[in-house]
């Protein structure tokens, strides 16, 4: 369907990568992996037609409808999010208004013998055939389950775009390209601004449909599931397997310790070979046996080891102080906005040493509740914070209050204290800010960058209540492993608003559920909540 043939992209007087060639099949979903910075997004533009490689091709068939999600987008305003998602069916709408014109003119025209007569015919008849060889299409009713799916209300149909912020639109953006059924979907981080029931249903929509789909993505569960092929960047190269993510990492790594195997014996005859010629180069009954190895040696072809990320270290918090039994206490809380009410009658009572993910529908309540903890808004009822309980807080916007004026290294020196200082190029790596980038000042960082430096920092101080708010939206896959562990041994209290399942499951062991303004408590993981719920459903529709 598209192939890539030899595409080298260059950036700084150095190569991203090198040498690529790649086909994609019909009916391949396929997870491009690599680190950040490894050319991944780069990749997806090119093939997308957005961007030009320094050398290569990248050959797409002229009939072959490709269609690109990248990370940041705006929809346009000035429509409501039913019209904006109809501007999918644009194009047919479009073939049916030129078709009835066309058979208009052969209505009304008489010149039936002229050149222009015959060209509107084969017009028509070439327009008629690709429109009906399209599956005939309820639009309605396919715009409306694309964007329930994908998390809307019904009552959201009729309100203006403009009314929604960027990750909304970024969903009204997934249901039009979803809605086209193009022959390649390309997407560029597409859960991340998803809850877990619409990426649930994005799962199910591109496995039902059989999609061809190339996907970026550092959401584990999502891309094992959907995903039958492997793609990886790695050191300028790339790794294709066909199998999902996790099997893939299981036959990488096989494969790496029978290279490295192969090249220990290999080193060991080169040694060998190498003493023989030293001890006998000037033996004069020797000499045939020192020019037929010297031979073998210049003709080895030589074994390499794929190369292998390192960079996954083991973060422990430092030592905080204990606080009470009780870090958080809540009777009857309730916050409205306007005259909207989003959580109402929330009574829990958080226990030291809880691990709780607050999970639910964007705009459920999550992180209003978590600012109320947080004292940055005000609420009805009683909350009260416990006894020496000293709170991390981490939000996407936390990432406004570092230094602008330090470097990447020493925002992080400022707060590491004991042993830990002796390893802090070791947690830039981990964290992705290896080598030169941990010289980098902070004012020149991006957005991402900057919000993963603000999470490190606040890992390395002693807090015993943690409250992360989406702390894995700019993590790969290693930095959110480092993450994990690091979470899994500490013994504090946390509270983490995620729609990241497989970083969930085997941290936290409660799950408060948010959904029409009550929030419920479930004393079990994500993965024991989510099968129970979709049990529930069931019955539901069984009623």
């Amino acid at each position: 369907m598209i192939s890539v043939d030899g595409l080298t992209v260059e950036m700084g007087g150095s190569a991203l990568f090198a040498d690529i060639s790649f086909v994609i099949n019909p009916k391949d979903r396929i997870a491009l992996m690599g680190k950040n910075g490894a050319g991944k997004s780069t990749m997806l533009k090119i093939l997308a037609g957005v961007r030009e490689p320094s050398r290569g091709r990248v050959n797409v068939p002229t009939d072959c409808r490709v269609a690109y999600l990248p990370q940041h987008l705006l929809v346009e305003d000035g429509r409501t999010v039913f019209e904006e998602t109809e501007q999918a069916f644009s194009h047919l709408h479009d073939m049916e208004r030129r078709m009835a014109e066309l058979n208009h003119q052969l209505e009304t025209r008489t010149d039936y013998e002229s050149e222009e007569y015959m060209a509107i015919i084969e017009e028509v008849s070439a327009l008629g055939e690709k429109f009906y060889a399209i599956e005939e299409i309820n639009y309605d009713k396919a715009i409306e389950q694309t964007l329930l799916g994908l998390g809307f209300k019904r009552s959201d149909f009729i309100r203006q775009t403009s009314e929604f912020s960027g990750g909304w639109r970024m969903r009204i953006e997934l249901a039009k390209l979803l809605l086209r059924k193009p022959d390649v979907l390309l997407l560029d981080e597409p859960t991340n601004h998803l809850d877990i029931e619409s990426i649930q249903w994005l799962e199910d929509f591109l496995v039902d449909n059989n999609q061809t789909v190339v996907v970026i993505s550092h959401d584990r569960a999502f891309v094992d599931k959907i995903t039958t092929r492997t793609l990886e960047i790695m050191g300028g190269k790339l790794y294709d397997y066909k199998v999902n993510y996790t099997e893939y990492q299981r036959l990488r790594a096989e494969r790496r310790e029978q290279q490295q195997r192969a090249w220990e014996e290999q080193q060991k005859f080169i040694a060998e070979t190498t003493e023989f010629i030293e001890r006998f180069k000037g033996t004069y009954s020797k000499t045939n046996q020192v020019q037929s190895r010297v031979r073998m040696l210049e003709k080895l072809e030589l074994v390499e080891v794929d190369e292998i990320d390192t960079s996954a270290i083991r973060l422990k918090f430092p030592p905080a102080p204990r606080s009470g039994n009780y870090p958080v206490m809540m009777s009857d809380v309730a916050k409205s906005y306007d005259d909207k009410r989003i959580i109402s009658g929330v009574n829990l009572t958080i226990e030291r040493g809880d691990k709780i993910a607050f999970v639910g529908k964007n705009g459920e309540g999550k992180s209003t509740l978590v600012r109320c903890i947080m004292k940055e808004l005000e609420h009805e009822g009683d909350l009260q914070i416990g006894h020496n309980v000293k709170i991390g807080y981490f939000a996407q916007n936390e990432a406004s209050v570092i230094d602008e004026n330090l470097t990447v290294f020493q925002t992080i020196d400022d707060v590491a204290e004991g042993d830990i200082r002796t390893k802090i190029k070791d947690l830039l790596g981990a964290f992705m800010f290896g080598g030169e980038a941990s010289n980098k000042k902070v004012k020149v960082l991006s957005g991402g960058e900057r919000t993963r430096l603000a999470l490190l920092r606040l890992l390395l101080e002693p807090y015993n209540l943690l409250i992360l708010d989406e702390p894995t939206n700019h993590l790969d896959m290693k930095t959110k492993e480092v993450l994990k562990y690091a979470l899994q041994n500490f013994d504090g209290t946390l509270i983490v608003v995620s729609h990241d399942r497989d970083f969930l499951d085997g941290l936290v062991d409660k799950v408060y559920e948010f959904g029409g303004g009550k929030v419920v408590e479930h004393l079990e993981g994500i993965y024991e909540f989510m099968e129970r719920k979709k049990l529930e459903n069931l019955r539901e529709l069984e009623k």
